[in-house]
């Protein structure tokens, strides 16, 4: 009996001593990590490298919302936690937005915001994923929600053709000094008369990526519109005929929206004689004044997810149809909101009640012009664009959204 009194005692000073060795272990190791983390934040703070504030997943702020609405005194509110069909939250001036823009008050006037347009999205549109390259690279096959699409929501059937240009351009990324910022802010300037007299070319200047669209010129209108251009997207059609027109030390982006526009690029990189029959709806650009390193092609993932997943436009079996073709100014938003830290707008939006209003700021056609389009749908976009706008997730110099 006291044999096995004497065995159970010395078995439980055992698992005792075991129990204190690892306790001690793993307290060691917690300080060791949280004197590392300490350490890593006073070299950061001495070389002014901005701390990025912890951002709450949204789905975590959603359930304290619903929590704190349910509690003694506080009105049940579920209409913060609903979305609509394509996923986005209902209200979208919520708590959850101040939440998070509050994390981020703390920063000055101008001063970068390091994933806040990304952090800003995913609290209104939970299913948004940042991950998405702005331009095909060699590995472009290996991307599967682009695979299986033909233009303009995928690559297939382009395969030989991309890998004919990729293989002349050998760059895939921005430039090496926008590529190294640890917060990078960009503006999609788009063609609206709203930009006209604004004075807001110093301001757009400010930014480190400023993107253009299609043939929108900048010479003699830089007061308004800037003068710096970082990338300038379009498609053949849409593209700069006059050779003159273009700006320096900028990057040429294809958007490539049917099988002949990839074609056109592989005329234009290798400096090919470009065919006017080649099934283009209006003539185009036969040359581009930038050397083949100066070209890229957009993701084409961000004209998919701009039509179904953000504007909900018609599916219509993957194809090009009626009324389910994006802009290229919700295109290029799109591509902004997976790859940059801050993202604005300027010279978007049409306010069909002024019929007198220029339509664009580089011409004298009004806005009665405009007519029903075929392959757009305006006012679904401005329903996407206003939530971004409304949610913060964006902003809108010109305030014409």
């Amino acid at each position: 009996m006291k044999m096995g009194v004497l065995v159970f005692m010395r078995n439980l000073l055992l698992a005792l001593c075991l129990f204190l060795v690892l306790g001690f272990l793993y307290y060691s190791a917690w300080k060791l990590h949280l004197l590392r983390w300490e350490d890593s934040r006073r070299r950061e703070r001495k070389a002014g490298i901005p701390t990025l504030p912890s951002v709450t997943p949204s789905h975590v702020v959603a359930d304290r919302i619903q929590k704190e609405s349910q509690e003694p005194g506080g009105a049940p509110e579920p209409s913060l936690i609903k979305y609509d069909r394509l996923g986005f939250l209902l209200k979208l001036d919520s708590k959850l937005q101040a939440e998070l823009a509050s994390r981020y008050a703390n920063f000055s006037e101008g001063v970068c915001k390091p994933g806040y347009a990304s952090a800003m999205m995913s609290a209104i549109f939970p299913k948004f994923s940042r991950p998405a390259p702005m331009f095909l690279d060699d590995s472009f096959r290996k991307w599967g929600r682009i695979r299986e699409f033909v233009p303009p929501f995928g690559i297939k059937g382009q395969d030989n053709l991309i890998k004919a240009i990729l293989s002349a351009t050998k760059e895939y990324r921005l430039t090496p000094a926008l590529d190294s910022l640890n917060c990078r802010r960009c503006i999609i300037v788009g063609n609206g008369g709203v930009l006209a007299n604004k004075s807001l070319g110093s301001k757009i200047d400010e930014y480190e990526v400023v993107v253009r669209l299609n043939s929108a010129p900048v010479k003699g209108f830089e007061k308004d519109v800037g003068s710096k251009t970082t990338l300038r997207i379009t498609y053949p059609e849409g593209a700069i005929q006059k050779l003159e027109q273009y700006e320096k030390d900028s990057l040429f982006v294809l958007a490539g929206f049917k099988w002949q526009d990839f074609k056109w690029l592989k005329y234009i990189v290798y400096k090919e004689k470009v065919s006017a029959s080649d099934g283009f709806w209006k003539s185009v650009a036969t040359r581009v004044p930038r050397e083949p390193h100066e070209i890229r092609i957009l993701n084409p993932f961000f004209i998919q997810e701009a039509a179904f997943s953000f504007i909900g436009l018609p599916f219509n079996n993957g194809l090009m149809g009626r009324g389910n073709i994006p802009t290229l100014g919700s295109v290029a938003i799109t591509m902004a909101l997976h790859n940059c830290d801050e993202v604005a707008v300027a010279g978007f939006g049409y306010d069909m009640n002024l019929p007198n209003a220029p339509l664009h700021y580089y011409e004298t056609i009004k806005m009665a012009a405009i007519k029903e389009s075929w392959t757009h749908n305006i006012q679904k976009e401005k329903e996407f664009l206003r939530k971004l706008v409304k949610a913060r997730v964006i902003n809108d110099l010109t305030s014409g959204i």
